[in-house]
């Protein structure tokens, strides 16, 4: 896949890839724990990302996007005053800490005018998940690439015109489900793959509780200086503000977000734990069933007697919900052994399934470095748009499921629901404002 964009064309591709090592093309980041090809290196790429929403999640991003030798950071926008500076202050001074070239960090904003720079390359887009898919389409048109929060979209035709968007338009598109890079989970995916734990009978997918999401019932307050209520809407119906949405911050004294934005937590904005933890989890059983750009033909929701349940063609069922302690995880049972794993815990019912390698320390988060490497070499990084949005239906339609509360048939191939008129008009909803896929 070659980019027409002569800020790449200029440039001197490295010959290896990092991800391209004898048996370890599996686990990002491994493959350079001995010698990393930027290090010391004379005539090293320079990578320059603009990010897109700059709330907590994307501050944690930039610092670890700025350590990855050859990364800049040229511009952020956000439709909020006070997390532009913050954000124009903190990349500065990242900026000079990893002796970065450029430290003047341009702030906008209207995220459109970020995209006109010919001298960006990639963003980040860090946004609420009801702007996911405007804005990377938006960026594919304008030849960026692209690393996009989990999960992909807020809806499942919003998805489907992604993906779409990035193959017509040679983009290289990163999802943020990270736990594809971390070693327990690829571990686990890689074991239960190769038939390990005999045939996969049932998967135990826990996203945390309450899994679905409310109808917003937040009290009304005053919207704060500098922040533009109705950009940070954008095609959604009106709603009012309340800080819980996009909490507030302050410079002096520096004070950062105490809460995660609420906005997860309801239907109008996001789809609650199944979106927000699930897009982490489902994605993991997904990847380990072998089940990637496809999914379930039902999925029956949960009630007092049953959980939801999702149902494969090959008779496995995925069920969410709590299993053993409790943590948000998931638990592979076979018909030889079982795998279970969560983040930072690896257990099965045989020692010998138990992870054998650690991880090396490569100074940056092998995600990151994934979409990076990805970018330079004009490859399809772990998570790329079609197994983002494969794991995102698996959110929606359970939170379809369970908005109608009853079972629903489900075509992975078509990505439809057949026959069913009321559920396919779930599918996606009226923007508004003037706002249009």
């Amino acid at each position: 896949m070659k980019k027409d964009n002569p800020t790449f064309s200029r440039r001197k591709f490295l010959g290896t890839s990092l991800l391209s090592a004898a048996g370890l093309s599996f686990i990002p980041g491994l493959s350079s724990a001995k010698t990393n090809s930027f290090s010391g290196a004379e005539d090293i790429h320079q990578i320059r990302l603009g990010f897109i929403g700059v709330g907590r999640q994307a501050m944690g991003i930039l610092n670890g996007m700025m350590r990855i030798p050859g990364v800049e950071v040229l511009a952020c926008a956000d439709v909020y005053e006070i997390k532009r500076e913050r954000f124009q202050i903190r990349a500065k001074r990242l900026a000079e800490e990893w002796g970065k070239k450029n430290s003047n960090i341009d702030v906008y904003s209207d995220y459109k005018k970020l995209l006109t720079r010919a001298d960006i390359d990639a963003v980040v887009i860090a946004s609420p998940d009801h702007w996911h898919a405007l804005m990377a389409i938006d960026a594919c048109k304008a030849g960026k690439d692209i690393y996009l929060e989990k999960p992909l979209t807020l809806t499942i035709y919003e998805g489907q015109k992604l993906v779409e968007a990035v193959r017509s338009n040679g983009t290289v598109l990163a999802v943020g489900s990270q736990q594809r890079s971390d070693l327990n989970f690829q571990h686990a995916a890689r074991m239960v793959l190769k038939g390990k734990i005999g045939k996969v009978q049932k998967v135990l997918v826990h996203v945390g509780q309450p899994e679905h999401p409310r109808a917003y019932d937040l009290d009304k307050q005053e919207v704060p200086k500098g922040l533009d209520w109705q950009a940070w809407l954008g095609p959604l119906p009106y709603l009012h503000y309340n800080e819980q949405l996009n909490p507030g911050i302050s410079l002096v004294p520096e004070e950062n977000e105490k809460l995660w934005g609420a906005w997860r937590q309801f239907k109008e904005t996001g789809g609650g734990y199944m979106t927000d933890w699930g897009a982490h989890m489902f994605d993991i059983a997904q990847w380990g069933l072998g089940m990637d750009r496809s999914g379930p033909v039902k999925v029956v929701p949960g009630n007092g007697t049953h959980p939801l349940t999702f149902h494969y063609a090959n008779g496995v069922e995925m069920v969410v919900g709590p299993f053993d302690e409790g943590r948000q995880g998931v638990k592979f049972i076979g018909d030889k052994g079982w795998i279970k794993v969560s983040r930072g815990q690896f257990e099965a019912s045989d020692l010998a399934l138990n992870p054998t390698m650690e991880r090396p320390n490569l100074g940056y988060p092998p995600h990151y470095w994934d979409f990076i490497d990805s970018v330079i070499k004009r490859k399809d990084p772990i998570v790329p748009v079609e197994v983002g949005h494969s794991t995102c239906v698996i959110c929606t339609i359970g939170n379809i499921a369970h908005e109608l509360g009853r079972p629903l048939d489900w075509d992975p191939v078509k990505q439809t629901f057949p026959n069913d008129k009321q559920a396919l008009e779930l599918l996606h909803y009226n923007y508004e404002n003037g706002y249009s896929l």
